[in-house]
Formats: structure tokens, C-alpha cells, sequence
């Protein structure tokens, strides 16, 4: 062992012993938890930090990072494990800090639309809170994700095409920075100019500048009529070109979501989507007035029926659009249980709508050429889709084939204007992808960012960009 590798072994003990003084039984060195913190729901290896901790305050988490910042220990922000580009694996060790005990609803202004929560909380833990206030939360990327993981990776899911994503949707956040500050960014305000946009500058940047602790979000009124439908296609081609033109003609759905004829074979089998056959589908939901509902559906099944759309089925019935929109939330699950015995990796390419068609069909090519049998899924409304390969981690040879089939598909999409991540973020596994889509000047210029606000590279080191 070098004398290198001493001295960050007796920073570390000194570090857990710190914080097993401080916080008792909320610091654990146990393997298993160690193991769990240590990856997502991806294909990575588990990377173990050597403890976790679970504190309750921003305080508490303040105390921590100072702890970790005078001994140089790595801090892995974790919330509930959702992510799928390594984003909470520790591959220099460090502590882990578990943020799922910071679940409180601090705040809700029901006159002006907001609320202020800890990071640890849950999606559907603000939607269940805020029900009988008339708001909502609509940011939904599929996992019943922490909402402060959702703002570090900058999410989004099946309701972006119409209330953004989670940069349009936070107001504010508590960051602990990386010499163990509390700051506070934005404000209750719908609006300012003040000094530099910083709460956009941590949205996203996946634990890698300060760890947030509290984010203040924008709501939205239920609607008064909620409707969904379901439509089914002869091609993969006539149901994103009636995805096109549905958003080209300016109909403001909530959501519009595709599925593969292979990934609805794998919905139909796996959460019993009795009645409808395995062809390019559909998944729509319409949100507003009721005769706006009404409208909005009349108007897109006209441009089905130009597609070719067959089986349109619409319901207003709250039980059978949940069961509709598990399905297709369990989607990723149903992909998986083709070869039970892989793991998932998921592409998330993004291009501009109007080559969406192109590119999801010359993907689609491309895959089968290269000999995997891929589901594709996607918030096509905003010209998002993802591609899922099951691998086997240890088959190098398989894990080398997926990752260069990866990399034409995010070539692709960045030749046609787009992006190699529309809502997953960067983590280990998009880091080579950032200069052929940024530049290398624009990478380097994220790079005197991430030194600038963590000099030492404790924050989540070895993610998004290399120092």
C-alpha cells in the first residue's frame, strides 16, 4: 500500500469516527448498505463509498461536508437510486450521504403557486400532500423519484412536452457547497435579474458542485377534465409522423408517449394490457376544460386517422388511466424481463421534433443490424426517445457491441442538432460525449466552473466532467 493510500485510509477512519459521534446510528459502514448506495438502476458495477449517513437537517448535512472538506473525503449525494448513468457510484470512496430521511413538505403559498421542500421527498409524496389543495407537481419521469435527484439531473419525463422539466420548475434551492456553506439561490419570485442565475447552474449539475438539500418548486392547478387515450399504428414511421404533426399543429397535449411494437409486446405481457396488439402505439393524455379535452381529442384522432391510427381509445375514468400510465411507467421493467437474466442500459437521445422520424427510424435500423433485440420507448413529443439493450456486465465482448451501438445512436442525434442525454444526465457513462456535443472549449469552461466551486474535487468526483 503507497503512503498516499495511508494517509486516505486514516482520513477516512477519522472522518467515520466523526460522524459516528455526531450522528450515531445514522452513519453505517455495513457492506450491504454500502453495496446498495453504490449504484443505481443501471448496468454499472456496484462502486461502494465507505459509509453512509442519513442526516435529518441541512445542518446536519453542512456538518458533514465540512467534516469530508478538512480531511478531502469524497461526498456522494444519494436520493432514492433512480439514476442510469453511474451518477451515485464511488469510485474514490468518500462518504454517502442518504437524503431520503429529509422528507418533510416545508412550505405550500397555495395563493401563489408554490412550495418549498427538503430534497428527499418524493414526487408522489408532494402529490399526495398537496391533494386537497388543488395543485400539482407535474414533473414525472416515470420512478417515484427524490425531488432533489430530479433536480440534479435536471429530469423530466412523460409531462415535459407541456410543463417543462425540472429547470423550468424549480424556483429556488438550500446547496451546501463544498467547503460545507449553506446557501440559498433564486426566491419565491416568478422572475429576477439579480446577480448570476446560480439555482440554474446546480439544476443539473448531479451533485457535482454542492449538495442540495432543499428546492422550492413552481405548481400548477389540477385541471378541471383529465383525459386519456391510446392509439395503435400500422408503422413505427406513421406513428411518430402523427406525433409530429400533432405538435406542429399546436395542440398543447400533456402527454404523448411511444412504445415500439416489440416494447408493447414486452407491456402487453408484463402488466396485462389486455385488448391491444403488439404494434407501434400511442399513449396520450389531455389535460384542461372539458371542452377543451374534448377538442384536443377530436383534433388528434383526426391526424391518427390520417396515420393510419386504429383501436383510439380515450377514458376519463382515474383508475383505468393509472393503470394505462403504470404501464408505460413500467415500461423499463418490462423491457428487462425479455432476458431477466441482464441488465438494462438505457439510451436518452433528444432531437429536434421534425427529425424525429429520421432518427428514431434509422435507430431502430440499427439495432437490428447490429443484432440486439431492442424495445424503444419515448417522450417523443419532445424528441426524446430511449433504446434499451440488456447486457450481461461481465461479457466484455456484449458490453463493447452495446456501447458502440450506443455511440452511433448518440452521434446521430447530435449530427441532427440534438443531444446525447435529454433527461439522464451525464454521470460516468455520457462523459466522452459532452465535447463532441459542447465543444472542447465549452467543456473546459465547465471545468474551470467545477474547480472554481469545489477545488479540492470532493463533490461526487469522477461524474459529468473530468478534472
Amino acid at each position: 500500500m503507497t503512503e498516499q493510500a495511508l494517509v486516505q485510509d486514516d482520513a477516512i477512519s477519522e472522518v467515520i469516527g466523526a460522524l459516528q459521534e455526531m450522528l450515531g446510528d445514522r452513519v453505517t459502514t455495513s457492506m450491504a448498505v454500502r453495496e446498495h448506495h453504490g449504484r443505481g438502476e443501471d448496468y454499472f458495477k456496484p462502486v461502494p463509498s465507505d459509509a453512509v449517513c442519513f442526516p435529518h437537517t441541512t445542518e446536519e448535512v453542512a456538518e458533514i461536508v465540512k467534516l469530508c472538506a478538512a480531511h478531502k473525503v469524497a461526498v456522494i449525494p444519494f436520493g432514492t437510486g433512480t439514476s442510469l448513468e453511474g451518477h451515485v457510484t464511488a469510485p474514490y470512496g468518500g462518504i454517502t450521504i442518504d437524503l431520503m430521511q429529509m422528507n418533510n413538505v416545508l412550505e405550500v403559498h397555495a395563493e401563489d403557486m408554490d412550495c418549498r421542500v427538503q430534497a428527499g421527498v418524493t414526487r408522489k409524496q408532494v402529490n399526495e400532500y398537496l391533494r386537497d389543495t388543488g395543485m400539482f407537481f407535474p414533473i414525472d419521469p416515470g420512478a417515484d423519484a427524490s425531488i432533489g435527484g430530479m433536480a440534479a439531473t435536471r429530469a423530466s419525463g412523460t409531462n415535459a412536452v407541456r410543463y417543462g422539466t425540472m429547470k423550468e420548475n424549480v424556483l429556488g434551492l438550500t446547496v451546501v457547497t463544498a467547503d460545507g456553506r449553506i446557501i440559498k439561490t433564486g426566491g419565491r419570485a416568478k422572475k429576477s435579474a439579480a446577480g448570476y442565475d446560480l439555482t440554474r447552474i446546480f439544476v443539473g449539475s448531479e451533485g457535482t458542485l454542492g449538495v442540495i438539500t432543499e428546492v422550492h418548486l413552481k405548481l400548477y392547478g389540477i385541471p378541471e377534465k383529465i383525459a386519456s387515450a391510446v392509439c395503435q399504428y400500422p408503422s413505427l414511421e406513421d406513428a411518430v409522423n402523427s406525433v409530429i404533426l400533432t405538435i406542429q399543429a399546436g395542440v398543447p397535449i400533456a402527454r404523448i408517449e411511444l412504445l415500439d411494437s416489440l416494447m408493447m409486446q414486452c407491456s402487453i405481457d408484463y402488466s396485462d394490457l389486455k385488448g391491444y396488439e403488439a404494434k407501434p402505439t400511442l399513449f396520450y393524455e389531455f389535460h384542461g376544460t372539458e371542452a377543451g379535452v374534448e377538442e384536443q381529442a377530436q383534433l388528434v384522432r383526426e391526424i391518427a386517422d390520417d396515420f393510419g391510427g386504429s383501436a383510439f381509445q380515450w377514458t376519463i375514468d382515474t383508475e383505468e388511466r393509472n393503470r394505462l400510465w403504470q404501464a408505460r411507467h413500467d415500461a423499463y421493467y418490462a423491457g428487462i424481463a425479455l432476458e431477466p437474466t441482464k441488465l438494462g442500459m438505457s439510451t436518452d437521445v433528444c432531437v429536434p421534433i421534425s427529425r424525429l422520424a429520421e432518427c428514431i427510424l434509422a435507430t431502430e435500423q440499427d439495432t437490428r443490424g447490429s443484432g440486439f433485440q431492442c424495445p424503444i420507448v419515448g417522450h417523443v413529443g419532445d424528441g426524446n426517445f430511449h433504446v434499451l439493450f440488456m447486457l450481461d456486465p461481465d461479457d466484455e465482448d456484449e458490453v463493447a457491441r452495446v456501447k458502440d451501438c450506443n455511440r452511433r445512436i448518440v452521434e446521430r442525434a447530435i449530427a441532427m442538432d440534438g443531444t446525447c442525454t435529454g433527461e439522464h444526465g451525464i454521470g460516468v457513462g455520457k462523459m466522452d460525449y459532452l465535447p463532441l456535443e459542447h465543444g472542447d472549449d465549452a467543456v473546459d469552461l465547465m471545468r474551470t466552473l467545477k474547480q472554481a466551486y469545489d477545488p479540492d474535487n470532493i463533490m461526487n468526483p469522477g461524474k459529468m466532467v473530468r478534472v
